[in-house]
């Protein structure tokens, strides 16, 4: 019979304290599967579970059952994640569940000297959750003694893969013990994070949630069709006047976009808002999470770099202005909302281009996204033809790739001034 709350885990009473502090009842799929196999030890296991469903509790729960107190002066178990907002998320989480214990964790990661890192380090650590490349930069300056690892984790595999991180993985498979206990966990599984735990795992145990149960039972979703930038905008204000959007994530997919959102929006008044992207600092960034988590600010601008980094349970809607180029990270960014058993929406803003993508995300999450009719009170502006050209040229490429016989309307590629003078034009106008 299948535990059905915590106790029947065999937890210490210290991490149960924590745990039933945090509010946590009932364990969640992913938590009911691999908490049982990662406590037993010597099992490799590999976790597949949408963001939002319990995951990184999933093997942090265990991890500390196995750790207990602290114990020497070097890591007994090593987490690589990929961007500096998972290292915050994953450290938080790990505080949380070990208040009542003795253990020492220290988190690494870019942006950020490393001086107070190392000095941290020889104070002594239990867990090491870190980025890889800050990880290499420091035990390539001898200040990291990994002899007592005896479990490693790879967290959100696929967008290291996304972010190409492999190169630095596989230096580092290079000089961890080869003896020891390794969990891999990844949002969606497709052939690259097949092939990577097929090396970086002997044998190993595959536990998997559906990707589709978050955005399908917890989100509503929806699309409008937009046909231009300034049209976008127009529907976005319009869409923050509604008071019921109490904190709201608007995802873009550059920072040139997120920076011209963030200006058009905090010239109206809509609320607080901040915008995240690779360009701002480590501090600025933590500051604005944090903000954000605590109700202080209404409007959250990122880019998909910040968007598995996100773990704030009362996100009431997430607006899609600009459709993501990977598709699964559609996923991941409506799973912003919709968590903890909350309710959420999710609103994608499609011009032609967009709607091509989205197409391709339907396929992939094999459900139609609803078409909704804009609004009749939103002002629609006139298209501008250097970014209906651009448009046009993006969809020729795309359908080439689909199609290599297909011949589009611009047989030959123009300069991308166009760029320079859409920003001129949209600071002008807005």
């Amino acid at each position: 019979m299948e535990p059905l709350n915590f106790v029947d885990f065999n937890l210490n009473k210290q991490l149960l304290s924590a745990i039933e502090e945090l509010g946590y009842t009932t364990p969640s799929a992913i938590q009911l599967k691999c908490i049982p196999l990662i406590s037993a030890g010597g099992q490799d296991v590999l976790g597949i579970a949408p963001t939002g469903t319990g995951k990184t509790a999933a093997y942090v729960i265990p991890l500390l059952k196995k750790l207990s107190h602290a114990q020497g002066d070097h890591p007994r178990v090593l987490i690589l994640v990929p961007t500096r907002e998972l290292v915050k998320q994953v450290e938080e989480q790990f505080l949380q569940l070990s208040k009542n214990l003795d253990l020492r964790i220290v988190p690494l990661y870019g942006g950020v000297g490393m001086k107070e890192q190392i000095e941290q380090i020889q104070k002594g650590v239990d867990v090491v959750v870190a980025t890889p490349g800050r990880f290499m930069d420091i035990y390539l300056k001898g200040e990291l003694v990994l002899k007592q690892i005896k479990v490693m984790v790879i967290d959100e595999a696929d967008k290291m893969l996304d972010m190409g991180f492999m190169p630095q993985l596989n230096r580092i498979l290079e000089v961890v013990p080869h003896k020891r206990q390794n969990l891999l966990f990844s949002a969606t599984f497709h052939p690259k994070v097949e092939r990577m735990a097929n090396d970086f795992m002997l044998y190993y145990v595959r536990v998997e949630v559906e990707q589709e149960a978050t955005p399908i039972d917890l989100v509503e979703q929806r699309l409008y069709e937009v046909r231009n930038f300034k049209t976008k905008l127009n529907v976005l204000l319009h869409l923050l006047k509604n008071e019921e959007m109490s904190r709201v994530i608007v995802f873009v997919k550059t920072r040139t976009n997120a920076e011209n959102v963030y200006r058009f929006l905090e010239r109206r008044e809509v609320g607080e808002i901040r915008v995240l992207h690779a360009n701002k600092g480590q501090n600025t960034r933590i500051n604005s999470m944090n903000d954000f988590k605590e109700g202080n600010i209404r409007i959250l601008v990122s880019t998909d770099v910040t968007a598995r980094g996100i773990d704030v349970a009362m996100v009431t809607h997430v607006i899609n202005f600009d459709a993501p180029l990977i598709y699964d990270d559609y996923v991941h960014r409506i799973g912003r909302t919709g968590r903890a058993m909350n309710k959420g929406v999710a609103i994608s803003l499609a011009n032609k281009l967009d709607l091509w993508h989205y197409k391709k995300i339907e396929k992939r999450i094999r459900m139609e996204i609803p078409m909704i009719p804009l609004p009749p009170e939103v002002i629609v502006s006139d298209d501008i033809e250097y970014e209906i050209k651009d448009m046009e040229r993006e969809l020729d490429d795309l359908r080439k790739k689909d199609d290599p016989t297909f011949q589009g309307a611009f047989h030959e590629r123009k300069g991308k001034n166009y760029i320079k003078k859409f920003n001129r034009s949209f600071r002008k106008r807005t």
